[in-house]
């Protein structure tokens, strides 16, 4: 380290110190010279090579630099935030500021909501499981015996060691029984996988299960509780009907179909001519699931349903593709906001 040095990065830094204007500039001239591997720094540590008396003299002289500088950046940085205050007050702050953009809950979530919402408020409580089952949460227990066609592979996404992407969530149904003992009053929200693909299915999709059971609950209650269930969702003029149907895991077995929202029951092609869409299947609980459960067919009664999602909010909105749901297009999701 020499006086020559000394001068030269003294006068280096004084000049473009007169020609920073605005932070950056400033942080990036502070590590420049004052930084840990900055030039001052550095030939502060190089005075350990220079006698004692040159160590005393040029140690010195790069201290007062050293001070100056971190004063003058200081003195510089209050400028910089004077003259951006000025730049702000000089605005018209009259102006309309800019709309934030406001994101919103995906259609599906929205419906989840609504439906959960109308069973919690005839009494029923939220369950959830797991989405990786055993076949004997998602089959056995409920009454689906192994020639079934629903375990084929074809229908369900199999894992290692016998493990199983759910198909449905009647296995949290299962699971709450074998925890808990009667009265009971549950929906089970939650997503499920199919083999399925195409404009009207998904691999993965969502559904809603329900489950009563008391000491004296009938196919009337049953009934009630649905058709209040579509009138709040679809709206209280809303046709109903309910067929014949069979579910391994409820007998009698049921579906309820609404009068086609697409074309007021006059028939067109997504209620097939019918005039009628089929919305959730149901039925009351058989007797081989509340064996499975330990539950005694002689006190208990009960009954139980399912729908799907999916199904519910396509018909509510007048979709008629499920990919929407999962395509993330912001023009679609943003008209649900």
């Amino acid at each position: 380290m020499q006086r020559e040095e000394l001068q030269r990065i003294k006068e280096e830094a004084l000049k473009e110190l007169e020609t920073l204007k605005d932070p950056i500039q400033l942080e990036n001239f502070r590590v420049k010279f004052l930084g840990k591997k900055g030039k001052i720094t550095q030939a502060l540590r190089g005075l350990k090579e220079l006698s004692l008396e040159e160590r005393r003299e040029l140690g010195s002289e790069l201290n007062q630099l050293k001070e100056y500088l971190e004063f003058e950046i200081e003195k510089k940085r209050r400028e910089i935030l004077l003259s951006e205050e000025e730049k702000i007050l000089d605005l018209d702050l009259t102006l309309p500021g800019r709309r934030p953009f406001l994101g919103g809950l995906h259609p599906l979530t929205q419906v989840i909501e609504e439906v959960c919402e109308v069973f919690t408020r005839l009494g029923f409580e939220i369950v959830t499981g797991p989405e990786i089952e055993s076949e004997y949460y998602n089959f056995t227990a409920l009454n689906i015996p192994e020639w079934h066609p629903a375990r084929d592979m074809q229908a369900t996404f199999y894992l290692q060691n016998g493990a199983l992407l759910r198909t449905h969530t009647s296995p949290i149904q299962i699971r709450t029984m074998l925890e808990r003992k009667p009265p009971l009053r549950i929906i089970a929200p939650g997503k499920v996988y199919r083999c399925d693909a195409d404009v009207r299915h998904s691999p993965m999709f969502h559904q809603i299960e329900g489950l009563m059971v008391d000491g004296e609950v009938s196919f009337a209650d049953l009934k009630g509780v649905l058709a209040y269930f579509a009138r709040e969702i679809f709206g209280e003029k809303t046709k109903l009907r309910f067929r014949p149907s069979y579910f391994p895991f409820t007998e009698p077995s049921l579906e309820m179909d609404i009068g086609c929202v697409m074309c007021e029951g006059k028939g067109c092609r997504v209620c097939g001519q019918t005039g009628w869409i089929e919305i959730l299947g149901a039925g009351m609980v058989h007797p081989e699931v509340f064996k499975a459960v330990n539950y005694d067919i002689t006190q208990w009664q009960g009954f139980a349903f399912g729908l799907g999602i999916e199904r519910i909010t396509m018909l509510k909105y007048g979709i008629d593709d499920i990919r929407l749901f999962f395509d993330n297009h912001l023009y679609f999701l943003e008209s649900f906001k």
